[in-house]
């Protein structure tokens, strides 16, 4: 059985896109790494959430560092930027270069992100960098096909699961 590494942005995002996963016969292990979200309390929470959603799933969540000073040493040039913008892409590329390497680190044959599920993010662009960083280990899934927000957005309801109102960092609050 092919083993993945899902990053996982927070917890609504993930329900779908694991059970996409499991539906395809993959091995299926979470990864949170997200230093882009502010403040702590609110990473704290999808954390948290995250790690609930896993749990409900039956799949292992491993967690990466929160080290928002580095994030933002890399994003904050654009930090006037509209979101959705070069700012939302050197983000997308933090969190994806840190999924490759630990997909390495772990020993697993593919990685993907939640990120795609959203209506709100650009999954081309997403999986165009997924596959420039790494060819033959990202799948670039558009997780919203197959009303994948839909079903996301029913399980978070029904599990009760925290949802959030901004993408994460602390631009994205505005």
């Amino acid at each position: 059985m092919k083993k993945v590494l899902l990053h996982i942005c927070c917890g609504v995002c993930a329900f779908a896109c694991i059970n996409y996963l499991k539906e395809e016969g993959f091995h299926i292990e979470g990864f949170f790494y997200n230093p882009n979200i502010a403040p702590e309390d609110e990473y704290t929470k999808r954390k948290n959430t995250a790690g609930k959603v896993c749990e409900i799933n039956s799949i292992k969540l491993n967690e990466g560092i929160y080290d928002p000073a580095s994030w933002d040493a890399v994003c904050s040039i654009h930090a006037t930027e509209a979101e959705g913008g070069k700012r939302c892409n050197l983000c997308y590329e933090v969190r994806l270069r840190e999924t490759f390497r630990k997909t390495l680190e772990l020993g697993f044959d593919f990685f993907t992100t939640t990120l795609s599920i959203s209506p709100h993010k650009k999954s081309k662009i997403i999986n165009e960098i997924g596959m420039e960083i790494a060819q033959t280990h990202f799948m670039a899934i558009d997780f919203k096909k197959r009303d994948g927000f839909k079903k996301t957005m029913e399980l978070a309801k029904t599990y009760n699961i925290y949802r959030q109102n901004y993408c994460g960092c602390i631009y994205s609050v505005r």
